[in-house]
């Protein structure tokens, strides 16, 4: 099973072999690039690696809801790109990713900061190698400025190649 590092990786690792204060700003800044939403809501990747992806907001007044709190709608959007940086460090350059489905159960309300950790296995990095598609729920943990979970989420990705097979006449 090949299992080369794809684009996104291997610009990852670039930018990890840089002093430690210059990565979470270089990161932040070429991730923004790819995704432009990121940067509108100035979520911040504090650590990046093909097992686990760190992103953190800070609670500013143009991520606040009506309680001066990190808007729902942030606490959703940290997970949901922490989860799917850590899948786009792995999946392969001919695949395409795609959010499936996002589960998010608010609990409580948060304090402060907020940083999001999503983690993949050994075995779910497999996964995208062994089949052209398929699915995976990536674990990510949120938390506060308390250090609790103010949310729970599911994160399910899925992955199907980039270009389709023509099938039928005038293929």
């Amino acid at each position: 099973m090949n299992r080369s590092p794809n684009r996104m990786s291997r610009l990852a690792a670039r930018c990890n072999a840089l002093p430690p204060p210059l990565r979470s700003p270089i990161l932040t800044r070429l991730f923004a690039r790819l995704v432009p939403f990121l940067g509108t809501a100035s979520l911040r990747f504090d650590r990046v690696t093909p097992h686990q992806v760190v992103v953190s907001i800070r609670n500013r007044r143009k991520v606040q809801n009506h309680i001066k709190g990190v808007h729902a709608a942030a606490m959703a959007l940290l997970a949901e790109t922490a989860t799917g940086f850590v899948v786009g460090m792995n999946v392969p350059d001919d695949k395409l990713m795609l959010l499936k489905s996002m589960r998010v159960n608010y609990q409580r309300r948060s304090q402060g900061d907020m940083r999001a950790v999503a983690t993949l296995s050994e075995e779910q990095i497999d996964g995208f190698f062994r089949a052209d598609k398929g699915e995976v729920t990536v674990p990510v943990v949120v938390t506060d400025a308390s250090g609790e979970a103010p949310i729970a989420c599911e994160m399910v990705w899925a992955w199907v190649p980039k270009k389709r097979e023509r099938t039928g006449e005038g293929a």
